[in-house]
């Protein structure tokens, strides 16, 4: 077959925007003809997802493998098939106790008189779901078990960054899950734009801020509300009583994991003056512990691609040019200009930074860690306040006071306190971030009350409770009473 007919036939088998329209119809015809949506479906569905991901988990990892060009099994199992497990998991031990209506209070003395006020949780419907590169197993299938619990139906359009990944999900899907239940769109940039503007009853997206924009534009035209996972600078807080052993150990694991392509990575430091060299060379030993080689070092993982990889250099060189000092951390002195078979880029401290420099307005997604000192906490605290709002804030020290101060004085999507990162693994506390950090919040319960139409269900009682308080005509002097205790301070 001819250059110009693979490139007709690659064209040709994405999506168009009338096939996922057509399926949306299609899902949202399987939901309505459903009706209510049991328990027992609903754990099913999570099952048949925990299945899924166990029964195929190597092949998963190998996947991933092969899209980052080269990334530790250990560590996809453990942010990807782990994490996806737990999740679904979490979902289908407490579904049952989600569903329930939850009762709500009425003002007296209404519930003397037998009326009745409680929120049902409904399903919403069909719902689509754009996951990113960096843990595409992990943010297609953990968001899935809020969906699922919740009794969705669900597409999802995931990245074409990890392709091996993103086509065996598709056709994992297809084995364990009628279309009607879970169907996957593959394809570049155009589907995911096609994908974004579907009248879906929820739209779920991860990835960067400027794309979230868009997505939440294209989301707009159909009123569809969206759940935005999005990112942003997240600052690591070093107090003067912070245990530095503990904090270089904790920030390095968290910024060096999976090459700091993590959306709550630690995005730059801010130490006490006092503490700085210490930390700096705390920071250092621990990074030489972990990873004594990067490039012949299955443990360390490559940048996805080479436009992130010639993006990353960009900030490095563009710092450089801007005078920035930058640290690169190279122990086994390897040759990263000329690396075969991955895009690897060895840790780096970026120090004498400014605002202006490409590394201080973008988040950062990978391996490099600029730092500033401050003198007082305040001085911490207002530069975060003078930025974006983050998707997470890590705090590390011992002073309970300055510790108030930073939590109560800047707002951020999560925190996470003496280390970083955890937050996001308990599926008992809401993820998310909080302006352009992003919109909503799933793990857990919080995520199947996303998914969820809260529906306010009163039942009345059976006095005529509009002539007992007199609003029913003509007005009198039950309706004067009442008002007059009602209006009173």
């Amino acid at each position: 077959m001819s250059a110009v007919a693979d490139q007709i036939r690659a064209k040709t088998s994405e999506p168009t925007r009338e096939d996922m329209l057509a399926m949306l119809e299609k899902q949202r015809s399987a939901f309505l003809d459903e009706g209510f949506v049991s328990l027992e479906t609903r754990i099913d569905r999570l099952n048949r997802a925990i299945d899924l991901v166990i029964d195929n988990k190597d092949e998963l990892v190998a996947a991933m493998d092969a899209d980052f060009g080269g990334r530790p099994r250990p560590l996809s199992m453990m942010t990807d098939i782990m994490s996806s497990v737990s999740a679904l998991k979490h979902a289908r031990k407490n579904v049952k106790k989600w569903m329930k209506p939850e009762k709500r209070k009425l003002d007296f003395p209404l519930p003397l008189l037998g009326a009745k006020a409680r929120v049902h949780f409904q399903p919403k419907g069909v719902v689509g779901c754009i996951s990113p590169w960096n843990f595409p197993v992990n943010l297609t299938f953990m968001p899935l078990a809020g969906m699922f619990a919740a009794g969705n139906r669900v597409m999802v359009k995931p990245s074409e960054f990890t392709e091996r990944t993103s086509a065996l999900m598709a056709e994992l899907a297809g084995k364990y899950f009628d279309e009607t239940e879970l169907a996957f769109f593959l394809g570049g940039p155009e589907v995911g734009k096609a994908f974004s503007t579907l009248p879906f009853d929820h739209l779920k997206f991860t990835g960067a801020t400027e794309v979230g924009r868009h997505v939440m534009a294209a989301a707009a035209k159909n009123l569809t509300p969206v759940t935005l996972e999005l990112g942003g600078k997240s600052p690591v807080i070093i107090s003067k009583t912070a245990d530095i052993h503990q904090a270089a150990e904790n920030v390095m694991l968290g910024k060096l994991m999976n090459a700091g392509q993590i959306c709550l990575a630690p995005d730059y430091i801010l130490v006490q003056e006092s503490r700085h060299d210490e930390l700096l060379k705390a920071m250092q030993e621990v990074a030489v512990e972990m990873y004594p080689k990067i490039l012949a070092n299955d443990e360390y993982t490559s940048v996805i691609n080479e436009r992130h990889h010639t993006r990353l250099q960009g900030y490095v060189s563009d710092a450089k040019e801007k005078g920035a000092k930058v640290m690169e951390l190279n122990p086994a002195g390897e040759d990263f200009e000329h690396q075969q078979s991955s895009h690897k880029i060895p840790p780096m401290f970026i120090e004498e930074v400014s605002d202006d420099m490409a590394v201080m307005k973008n988040e950062i997604f990978g391996p490099l860690l600029p730092l500033m000192t401050y003198r007082e906490i305040g001085e911490a605290i207002d530069y975060v306040n003078e930025h974006p709002r983050p998707l997470a804030l890590y705090y590390f020290g011992s002073d309970g006071d300055e510790e108030r101060e930073v939590l109560q004085r800047t707002t951020s999507g999560g925190v996470t306190l003496n280390d970083v990162i955890w937050h996001v693994g308990h599926e008992d506390l809401p993820f998310g971030g909080v302006g352009p950090s992003g919109m909503g919040a799933y793990h857990g319960i919080d995520g199947f009350r996303e998914f969820s139409h809260r529906k306010a269900v009163y039942r009345q009682a059976k006095v005529s409770v509009a002539k007992l308080i007199g609003i029913r005509p003509p007005y009198g002097d039950t309706l004067q009473k009442t008002l007059k205790r009602e209006i009173k301070k």
